[in-house]
Parts: structure tokens; C-alpha cells; sequence
């Protein structure tokens, strides 16, 4: 088997549900073994009853749900990570209203160039205020969908996508009305090009352009405070341009400014920012810090906190996060701030205080910066911004009969908060993860580690975990073993269970934070196993931008 067992081993309840005693097992690179059969069955077969599985209208049904559920490959030569085929859906089916709108009643024609310019003008201030609403971190959809502004940041970058295209297409047919009507009775191209109005409208064409040039995956991931600081200005830039360019654009920018003011200055810089003296802790690979701070949790707020959900001071819930200033680093940091996952557990109503974990590893820029700082220095002063983000991956376990997190290297600040909540750790009330139904039968930690060392960041919690009852899998070190085969061990385990325990009617939920190919990989075998008929979801929480 290749495996190695350090403590303990799982075991059925008295009461028939399934639980895991405090065990953690170490896997090796030989192939996890194939799921024991159960009444002749083998894993293969769906866990629902032969009726329900065999009848056509159901198959559709569950191909339809692993269609959506798929995630394909990245694209080829330009290695662009592509969401899951739903996602797609959804963004297609909102582009091509984009394309609607724009075509409905107008006819191809030269005298219709003018109506088509026009056209895509209109659409593209109209889509101010939603490309704003989109990017806001406080904002109603998420009250409306239950999904965080980073569940919807992809619905962003399409629509920038959509309104760069809509500037080219307008500035292109504006040209084409030179050409057609204006050329014709004298009026120069320097005359057209050096109007005001045209001016005006090609700022904030270029303006629009570079956004969306550095705000390309390569660009970002290359000079990300670059790209942070190049965002924000180019959008006041732009925003401006566009007040002064049409006199019809200015309600529509009005409302994307509001949204922007309301969002950065009364939320973010009134309502939920923090400051604080936080500690640092250089872990032993040298490349990895542990940021910690006690945080005395206010029981009232002031008003507008209650339609929000406050500040860290707050509390915060499962797979939350914050945004992280340290104005000490250089003079650009005081400006700029960086998502982090809070890897503590949350806190309980009543508690008075909370304590708050930041798993941080080094990379360039700003987390080698702090990294370097934390060497000498065993405390700095940070704001904190936040807590922000959904429940679903929550909701999901806990609505499960098993529940499997998986967590590729610092994705386990994700996975431990939803492992303590699921486990009953939190009190009921305001700060509970979500209204508690019930807890899963089993719950499954698969933690993948780039190197054994690694296991340093956490290794209390991974013990009170297994204390606790829940299953510890950590595979070897991918440096020197490679990568394990996680949709395996995902397979076996829910079909274990599952036949075990429910006969074959008990409902998985996967929930998988870590890089974009393990998270693939994660999600197309829950695809598979839902086009046989299982009885299982994922949620994939993956930090975006």
C-alpha cells in the first residue's frame, strides 16, 4: 500500500455513523488502493438506487449537472486557466445579452454606422456601475446571490473585457463616420481627431486599454503592486475623461463613482479597517511567516456595521479573509493592501477575545518584502481590511453526510477554520459560520505539502484535529515524491463511506483550495462521479483576481 499509519485508525460509532479516531496517515507514491466492493457492486457503480440511476431522464439530468460541474483545460500557448464549464455558461449568456443590446434593431448598413457607434456608447457607460458593483468588496449582490465580490471578480474582468471592445468598436465606428459623412463635405481628419469631444474620448479609450493590458494574468502575477497602483489611477483617469467627453455619460459615471466612494472610503476606511501591532514568526523553511494577533471582539457596533459584516473586531467566519497594509515595509505599502486567508478558528458570540493567524509565504514583491522585515523584527504595525467572503464551501460540508477539504500547500488556512467549524467548536449565534443543521458523519483532511517541513505552519492545530476525530491525510512531500493522486484517494473514501454507511443515499461534499491544476483535477473527478450518479458537489474557493 505504500502507507504509513501514526496514530490510531478509523472505526465506526455505536450509534452507526461513521467517524475517524484521532489518525493521520502519510501516503506514498504507489497508487491508493481500489475501493472495497460491497454486494457485488464495485466502485463504479452509482450510489443511488438502480431505478433512480437507470432511468433515462435522470441520466440527462446527472450529465447535465457534470457537464456544468467540468472544468477543461487550460487554453493551449497561452496556458489561460479556464472556470468550470457553468461558469462559462453564465459569463456567455451575459456577454451575449451585451451582444443583444447592441445589434437589436440596427441594421449593417453605412447609414446605420452612426446608430451602431452610438449604440456601443450608450452600452458601455450603462455598464459602469455594474463593473463597479462587481469589483466593490461590500456590496448587495452578495446579500441577493450569497457569493463575495472574489465569486463574481470573474464576471469583472469579462465585463472590462466586454467594455474594452465596446471603446474599440465605438472609436472605430466614429472613424467610419468621419469617412462616410464628414470627410465628404471637407471636414479634415486633423479637424476631427483634435475636436474636443474627440479628444476627450480617445483619453479615455487609452486609458481603458492599458487597464485592460495590465490587468492581463501574465501582467499581474509579474509586477502585482504595478498592477494595483496603475488600476485605481487609471480608472480615476478614466472616469474623469468620460464626465467631460458626453454630457449623457455623466449619470452613469456619477453612479460608478458613488459605488467606488462608498465602497473604499465609508466601508473600508470608516467601518471595517483596523490597526493593530501584530507578531511575526519566521517558520523553519525561511520562506514562510506567521503574522498573529489578539483581537478583542466588540459585542455592539456602530450603525451601518449591521448591514454589513462589520470589521475584524467583528469576529469573522470559515474561509474568510482580509486585506493586509504594512505602511513599514516601504512608502508604496502604505497604500497598498493584500488578500490573506485568516487561518484561526472563528470566533464564538459571547467570546471576548479571538485570536487571528495569517499564513503568509514568500513570493516577490511584497511577501518577500515582509518575510525579509520579519527576520530582524518580531512585531510590526498593520491595517487590517476586512474579514470578506462566502459561505458556500461552509454550507456545503455542513449539509454533507461526508466531508473531504482538500488543501494544497497554504490553502490549509482555508481548510483548518472550516474543519474546527465542523466540528462544533463554534458556538451558535451572530458569529456562527451559518445556521447549524447538523454535522457530517466523517470528515476528511487531504493536505498536499511541497516539503515535509511544511507541516511546521500548523502542526498543533493538525494534532487537535485528529483528537477531535477527524482524518489527517497528508501525502508525501510533492518535491521529492510528486504529486499524489488526489482524485483517487477522493474516490476511495466516498465510496467507502458511502457503501459503509448509507447504502449507497449519503450526499459528499468537496471543498478544494490549492493551485489551479490540483483544483482541476479536484473538480473533474467530483464531475465524473456525478455523471454516475453520485450524489456529490464541490466548491472550490480559489483567491482571484
Amino acid at each position: 500500500m505504500g502507507s504509513k499509519s501514526i496514530k490510531g485508525a478509523e472505526h465506526v460509532s455505536s450509534n452507526g455513523s461513521g467517524t475517524s479516531s484521532s489518525s493521520s496517515t502519510i501516503i506514498g507514491n504507489s497508487p491508493s488502493p481500489k475501493a472495497p466492493t460491497a454486494s457485488g457492486d464495485d466502485e463504479q457503480t452509482p450510489l443511488l438506487t438502480h431505478s433512480k440511476s437507470q432511468n433515462p431522464g435522470w441520466q440527462v439530468i446527472y450529465r447535465i449537472r457534470a457537464f456544468l460541474m467540468y472544468q477543461p483545460r487550460p487554453l493551449p500557448l497561452i496556458h489561460r486557466t479556464l472556470p468550470s464549464n457553468g461558469t462559462t455558461v453564465a459569463v456567455l449568456a451575459f456577454i451575449g445579452l451585451q451582444i443583444v443590446y447592441i445589434f437589436y434593431n440596427v441594421s449593417l448598413s453605412i447609414p446605420m454606422l452612426f446608430v451602431f457607434a452610438d449604440r456601443t456608447s450608450l452600452l458601455f457607460v450603462a455598464n459602469l456601475p455594474l463593473l463597479y458593483l462587481f469589483a466593490a468588496k461590500n456590496q448587495p449582490i452578495k446579500i441577493l446571490t450569497g457569493y463575495s465580490y472574489e465569486s463574481l471578480n470573474i464576471f469583472h474582468r469579462r465585463l472590462g473585457e466586454v467594455m474594452c471592445l465596446l471603446a474599440l468598436l465605438h472609436s472605430g465606428g466614429m472613424v467610419g463616420v468621419w469617412y462616410t459623412i464628414l470627410r465628404p463635405t471637407g471636414f479634415s481628419l486633423a479637424r476631427f481627431l483634435l475636436s474636443k469631444i474627440i479628444l476627450l474620448g480617445i483619453g479615455a479609450f487609452v486609458a481603458y486599454e492599458l487597464i485592460y493590458f495590465t490587468s492581463l494574468g501574465s501582467f499581474r502575477q509579474r509586477w502585482y503592486e504595478l498592477f494595483l497602483a496603475l488600476h485605481v489611477s487609471l480608472q480615476v483617469i478614466a472616469l474623469v475623461l468620460i464626465w467631460f467627453h458626453h454630457h449623457n455619460s455623466r449619470p452613469y459615471v456619477g453612479a460608478a463613482l458613488a459605488i467606488f466612494l462608498v465602497d473604499r472610503v465609508v466601508y473600508r476606511m470608516a467601518l471595517k479597517v483596523h490597526s493593530s501591532r501584530v507578531s511575526l514568526e519566521v517558520c523553519k523553511d525561511g520562506r514562510t511567516v506567521i503574522m498573529r494577533d489578539t483581537i478583542a471582539v466588540a459585542q455592539d457596533w456602530r450603525f451601518l456595521a449591521h448591514f454589513t459584516d462589520g470589521g475584524i473586531t467583528r469576529g469573522w467566519k470559515a474561509t474568510e479573509h482580509v486585506f493586509l497594509t504594512v505602511p513599514k515595509l516601504s512608502r508604496k505599502q502604505v497604500i497598498q493592501a493584500h488578500p490573506f486567508t485568516i487561518a484561526s478558528r472563528p470566533p464564538c458570540k459571547g467570546d471576548a477575545i479571538a485570536q487571528l493567524k495569517l499564513i503568509i509565504r514568500a513570493q516577490d514583491g511584497f511577501t518577500g518584502d515582509l518575510v525579509r522585515y520579519a527576520k530582524s523584527h518580531s512585531r510590526v504595525n498593520v491595517r487590517i481590511d476586512g474579514p470578506y467572503g462566502s459561505q458556500n464551501a461552509m454550507n456545503l460540508l455542513q449539509q454533507s453526510d461526508l466531508s473531504i477539504v482538500i488543501a494544497g500547500g497554504s490553502g490549509i488556512a482555508v481548510a483548518l477554520p472550516l474543519l474546527w467549524a465542523l466540528n462544533s467548536l463554534c458556538c451558535s449565534g451572530d458569529l456562527e459560520i451559518s445556521a447549524w443543521k447538523k454535522s457530517p458523519a466523517r470528515v476528511v483532511l487531504i493536505w498536499v505539502i511541497r516539503h515535509g517541513n511544511h507541516t511546521n505552519w500548523v502542526d498543533r492545530d493538525l494534532q487537535m484535529l485528529q483528537d477531535i476525530g477527524i482524518e489527517v491525510v497528508i501525502p508525501r512531500a510533492t518535491a521529492e515524491n510528486g504529486h499524489p493522486d488526489v482524485p483517487n484517494m477522493i474516490e476511495t473514501r466516498m465510496f467507502t463511506h458511502d457503501h459503509t454507511f448509507f447504502h449507497g443515499r449519503a450526499k459528499t461534499g468537496v471543498v478544494c483550495s490549492g493551485p489551479d491544476g490540483m483544483n482541476r483535477a479536484v473538480r473533474n473527478i467530483c464531475s465524473s462521479l456525478a455523471a454516475r450518479g453520485h450524489n456529490v458537489d464541490v466548491e472550490v474557493e480559489k483567491f482571484g483576481w
